[in-house]
């Protein structure tokens, strides 16, 4: 019998926002792009996710598809529990009750959640973590946080901020981070550091900035200053995986994200200077992330369908 069932799933990034209907067995059926237009303001853009959520499930009914749930995840600190963004630098989002929201214009049981987090869902059950348990998924764009997810579940936190694993203290003389503290990890090892490391050693010699993707195939190129600000990466990496690997003991580090897509030329000095770390702790898997940029959409889904499950349990007792 055919399942036709499906969760509307929304990815909201500063940018743009990746759109979905997946299954319950996390294969999308039809997929959308849309510009968030974030300097539109929160308003807008809470406006906007709205209406293409309600479009999806539209067109859900119209090809013969039954929406069954919401599922929504945005950047910066999320409130899971109470469904609500609390605090978002690229959206601008201020303590907004968006599960709340897009309940009560769909209609639909929704979950809300971090977009790194709910990225490492998807990769630790249908990417490259499936099957292994223990995940830490970390995801190296403009800065670098991760997501912790045991058996399939993502922890969260007590305030909603689990995983930022960029604030890791690993150079104390540092550059200061935007956080306002000097030295952390992604102030070396994000992939808008790298190239930012890049074009001021570069000083005059630069002709424009240079991207990270670029400092990676120079440095593979054999270019010194390349290399070197590629080796800086790699070490505080390292450093900054070792401290994750001492706190969580996973059998799999995920790697996504921007940075992620330099492949081996990331991987391969990344494996051995991870290693050349390890005492007494287990070396974990390195691994790139499968899924792509479709794996927040995908853990969106994932997420909605837990809290689907959940409701359903406790109806039922």
């Amino acid at each position: 019998m055919s399942d036709d069932r499906v969760v509307v799933a929304l990815d909201v990034g500063g940018t743009g926002m990746k759109c979905a209907l997946v299954r319950p067995d996390g294969v999308a059926v039809r997929t959308e792009r849309h510009p968030t237009d974030a300097a539109r303001g929160p308003a807008a853009v809470v406006g906007t996710i709205l209406d293409v959520a309600d479009g999806l499930a539209d067109k859900a009914r119209a090809d013969g598809l039954t929406p069954i749930a919401v599922g929504i995840a945005v950047p910066g600190v999320v409130d899971e529990a109470r469904g609500v963004a609390v605090w978002s630098a690229n959206v601008g989002f201020r303590d907004v009750p968006l599960r709340d929201l897009a309940v009560a214009r769909l209609g639909l049981p929704t979950a809300l959640g971090h977009d790194v987090r709910v990225g490492g869902l998807a990769e630790a059950r249908l990417g490259a973590g499936r099957g292994t348990g223990h995940v830490l998924f970390v995801a190296i764009g403009t800065g670098i946080a991760a997501a912790h997810i045991v058996d399939g579940t993502a922890a969260v936190g007590a305030h909603g901020a689990a995983g930022e694993i960029g604030h890791i203290l690993v150079r104390p003389d540092g550059p200061r981070c935007g956080c306002g503290r000097p030295g952390c990890l992604e102030t070396f090892a994000s992939a808008a550091a790298i190239g930012r490391r890049y074009t001021e050693l570069a000083g005059e010699t630069a002709d424009a900035a240079v991207a990270a993707a670029e400092v990676a195939e120079r440095a593979a190129a054999g270019e010194p200053l390349a290399g070197r600000v590629w080796q800086e990466a790699i070490e505080a990496l390292a450093d900054g995986l070792a401290t994750g690997q001492a706190l969580f003991d996973v059998a799999t580090i995920v790697l996504g994200g921007g940075l992620a897509q330099a492949g081996d030329r990331l991987l391969t000095p990344l494996r051995a200077a991870l290693h050349d770390r390890m005492t007494f702790h287990r070396e974990p898997r390195l691994v790139a992330a499968a899924l792509g940029d479709e794996a927040g959409c995908l853990g969106a889904a994932l997420l909605a369908l837990d809290a689907l499950h959940v409701r359903d349990h406790q109806e039922m007792r």
